[in-house]
């Protein structure tokens, strides 16, 4: 199957019953995408696909053909990475990159109630929020300065 991955046309061969989170760190090799819970609730496989937040491990394959997905590898927003961890927003890890992906998709502008919608999908189970708001604000803060 034929897609565009974090900005490179990829073929890619695997059963298209398969889950969009386990050919991109099978196949792919993108290991950044976590997997939580497998049912879609934690928010921890996040990707973008064709521009939308969607929980990769919901997604079959085939939904990717001709799509153009978007990992925590492709992202771009090393400011917001590099405030996750001054911030202390990350502990173990496994939710930082679908909280990463989420934060990205919002305006440099977003309020912190903005903040908290955007990421009501996405669970932490360590750190607790309030380190990930003050790096998101921050890192938006930084990039529209």
């Amino acid at each position: 199957m034929r897609l565009t991955l974090n900005g490179a046309v990829t073929d890619v061969e695997a059963a298209p019953g398969r889950r969009l989170l386990d050919v991109l760190r099978e196949e792919c090799g993108l290991t950044g995408t976590k997997e939580g819970c497998g049912e879609g609730e934690c928010g921890a496989c996040t990707v973008l696909m064709n521009g939308q937040l969607v929980v990769s491990c919901l997604v079959p394959f085939a939904q990717a053909e001709g799509a153009e997905i978007r990992t925590i590898e492709g992202v771009g927003d090393h400011a917001l990475q590099q405030h996750f961890m001054s911030e202390a927003g990350a502990q173990c890890g496994i939710c930082t990159p679908g909280m990463v992906m989420t934060a990205s998709t919002l305006s440099r502008d977003a309020t912190l109630e903005d903040i908290r919608i955007a990421l009501a999908g996405n669970l932490c189970r360590c750190t607790g929020y309030e380190a990930i708001y003050r790096a998101i604000q921050r890192a938006r803060a930084a990039t529209s300065a």
